[in-house]
């Protein structure tokens, strides 16, 4: 990730009314907006237009929360950003992802530690961050264990999060407070 931002997080003092209606939403309880927000908010076409997808993959998946955030955090690792992996620590905890298992994810290889409808889960992302697609015999052991719809949801939900990878450290995108990085 880029030392410092290459595109800046918009505060609200400098935010035009296109931006602070797009981050009004947003706000956590206490008024704070994530800085991915903050920054993606630098072209709100785009933002707007992303938000929908994001919402889809993050909040509308057909995969149990548990297995969506082992991919995205896997993904998140394998890009190396320390962004997404952070936010999604904290989300993953709260859907029940255990410390001991989030540094699993960390490993080099995927073993038998995880049960078998997990344990594909992260090979399929493993072989999208590798080779951009499922090999045969990753995709018959998905769909013994997912519908079609939650197979899709594994492609997407992969292809969104690196997407996402891609753009924070690009953009120099920084934790927010509290967030850990890598090394918990």
């Amino acid at each position: 990730m880029a030392a410092n931002p290459r595109l800046r997080a918009i505060p609200d003092s400098e935010a035009s009314e296109k931006q602070l209606a797009m981050l009004e939403p947003l706000r956590s309880p206490d008024g704070d907006v994530l800085n991915i927000f903050r920054t993606m908010v630098n072209h709100p076409d785009l933002a707007r237009r992303w938000m929908v997808f994001a919402n889809h993959v993050l909040a509308k998946s057909t995969l149990p929360p548990r297995v969506r955030e082992l991919l995205i955090l896997r993904i998140g690792w394998r890009c190396g950003s320390e962004y997404e992996w952070g936010q999604h620590v904290l989300i993953g905890r709260g859907v029940g992802i255990t410390d001991e298992e989030i540094s699993l994810l960390m490993s080099e290889a995927i073993d038998d530690a995880w049960a078998p409808e997990e344990r594909v889960v992260l090979q399929a992302a493993d072989e999208l961050h590798e080779r951009q697609e499922i090999g045969d015999a990753t995709w018959q052991a998905l769909v013994s264990h997912y519908s079609v719809e939650q197979c899709m949801d594994v492609v997407f939900a992969a292809g969104q999060y690196t997407l996402v990878c891609m753009a924070l450290k690009t953009f120099g995108v920084q934790r927010d407070d509290g967030v850990p990085g890598f090394d918990l």
